[in-house]
């Protein structure tokens, strides 16, 4: 139990891109009828990462929804339809599509991630445009994941914390701008793609350790916290985020960590 007078952390949203479960770590999850179920009965949260590559019928949506409990929640990746072969132009009608089946959720449906290309720089008329056009369609949680330096100055800052969207925090970092959350202050969305190998390498524990403390600090600031592991390629996002767990839980029961702002310079 917390100490009297610290009060209890925010749920975190903890997970990794995609639910497999390697052979070597299976056995620290429950048993269940999928590995959605299985993985279910440990990590609070999961990135659907193969919706940017092809669309899943509504029905399919609900089943994954259906195999989880009350309060398990999703992050659906938007299509690469949207953003790297539209490039937010003309592209409500292909977002309408993915929002119709991602519907299939129910409340389970906890952010959109919109992963931009690289190549895709900031042009603030077809920005506001997109932007405004989703949150005509779409009031909940969204986290942007930009990787254009353009992304990272102050007026695409200012539109997507009007719009109330996170920019995410991702690592490897590319550049110094991109070292901290940005956007919408209330929603920190952290992807944690593996460093120094992407999609491999594995975080240790004194790394983790100093995540754990950040995110509880933004936690504790009042932010809605996302945490994705996607060094899935050699199975370390699994690992890594039952650690970083295990490290949550203790310092919800612990002394509240030094105050910082929840969208600090220190990088994951």
């Amino acid at each position: 139990m917390a100490p009297q007078g610290s009060p209890a952390l925010p749920a975190l949203q903890l997970g990794c891109a995609g639910w497999s479960l390697a052979r070597a770590h299976r056995d620290r999850f429950g048993a269940a009828d999928s590995q959605l179920a299985s993985y279910a009965t440990r990590l609070p949260a999961v990135e659907i990462n193969s919706s940017f590559h092809r669309p899943h019928r509504r029905e399919t949506y609900e089943r994954w929804a259906a195999s989880t409990p009350p309060q398990f929640r999703f992050s659906a990746k938007c299509p690469k339809t949207i953003t790297h072969e539209l490039r937010l132009q003309q592209a409500m009608p292909a977002l309408d599509g993915f929002l119709a089946q991602a519907a299939g959720l129910g409340p389970k449906l906890g952010c959109l991630l919109i992963q931009l290309p690289p190549s895709l720089g900031f042009d603030a008329a077809s920005a506001r445009r997109f932007v405004m056009g989703l949150r005509a369609r779409h009031d909940g949680a969204v986290a942007l994941e930009a990787r254009h330096p353009t992304w990272f100055d102050a007026a695409a800052d200012r539109l997507l914390a009007r719009a109330r969207i996170a920019r995410v925090l991702a690592d490897p970092v590319l550049f110094p701008a991109a070292a901290v959350p940005g956007g919408w202050p209330q929603l920190v969305y952290l992807r944690l793609h593996g460093s120094p190998r992407r999609y491999w390498s594995r975080y240790d524990d004194a790394l983790l350790r100093q995540l754990a403390e950040r995110l509880a600090v933004a936690q504790r600031s009042g932010a809605r916290c996302w945490c994705i592991f996607d060094n899935t390629a050699a199975g370390e996002a699994v690992p890594n985020a039952l650690t970083l767990q295990g490290m949550m839980a203790t310092l919800a029961s612990g002394p509240c960590p030094v105050a910082q702002p929840a969208h600090s310079s220190r990088t994951p």
